[in-house]
């Protein structure tokens, strides 16, 4: 989602793109043993990051967040490598295509496109996981819904932090939390909305994955904050694969708001959120 800080009512995509890529040249690069590639995913454009703990045959492809109209990789390179290293695998973070430029399906269809990539060049799903926040982590369900329903093999497990999982934002949270989450400006959310789908359905399940049905989906870790404006999106959406028989793993950690695990250099609770991502992952891949 988008950052409170500097928005106003009238803000244009333009200007909070410019915004965060001043604020973009304040994230720390990763230490030089890091390995940083760009590669096309199928037309996709993504950094492929490894570390020396990195296995070639473990795969993480990361869908970073952004409310779909802004972000891109770099944005996200001090998070990134740490999961390469803690996860001992190698991390796709792809740049999908973002609205009003580029509405619904197009960052799904560029999901999709990468995980097939990942397949052709050799990975095998059950060494695979998908990870996300806030817009990616409703990307994330997203993608594997229509994967599974177009009959590709599913990755071994996924990750997401506050996801986004209901675009028609009939979550409690989003109005109980709305004056204390210091990140999402609630008032811009519905204006996001018009851009992202462009007059498609938000109860559309690819849009909204807390619309669909996810029986069959893989082994998945939801982490949320008590005072994230989209606690309700991502415990109902737990509540949903629970139902569904999926394994799902849930927590809400108090206090804590929209992406806190991003402040893992200042905040010993970003660091912990990190650190749960990575456990959950050692028996997945």
């Amino acid at each position: 989602m988008l950052v409170k800080r500097g928005l106003r009512a009238d803000s244009s995509v333009d200007a909070v793109r410019r915004r965060l890529k001043l604020l973009g040249r304040l994230v720390p690069r990763p230490p030089r043993d890091t390995e940083t590639i760009a590669v096309d995913a199928s037309g996709v454009k993504a950094d492929r990051i490894a570390t020396p703990a990195s296995r070639h045959d473990r795969h993480v492809l990361y869908l970073h967040g952004g409310s779909y109209v802004v972000g891109w990789p770099d944005l996200y390179r001090d998070l990134t490598w740490r999961l390469a290293s803690l996860c001992r695998a190698r991390v796709l973070c792809i740049d999908y295509r973002l609205a009003p430029e580029h509405p619904f399906p197009a960052p799904l269809d560029d999901a999709v496109a990468a995980y097939r990539w990942l397949l052709a060049q050799g990975a095998e799903p059950h060494r695979i996981a998908l990870m996300g926040d806030s817009a990616g982590g409703g990307l994330v369900f997203a993608t594997m819904l229509r994967l599974r329903d177009e009959g590709v093999a599913l990755p071994a497990a996924a990750v997401v932090v506050s996801p986004w999982t209901d675009l028609a934002l009939t979550g409690d949270s989003f109005r109980l939390n709305a004056a204390i989450d210091p990140l999402i400006p609630v008032e811009l959310a519905p204006r996001v909305v018009d851009l992202c789908l462009a007059g498609a359905d938000p109860r559309n399940p690819y849009a909204s994955p807390l619309y669909g049905d996810p029986t069959g989906l893989p082994p998945t870790l939801i982490l949320v904050g008590g005072d994230d404006v989209l606690r309700d999106d991502a415990v109902r959406m737990a509540d949903k694969m629970r139902a569904a028989g999926c394994h799902v793993e849930i927590e809400v950690w108090p206090h804590m708001w929209h992406v806190w695990h991003m402040l893992m250099r200042v905040m010993p609770e970003a660091k912990a959120a990190i650190a749960r991502i990575a456990e959950f992952m050692q028996d997945k891949l």
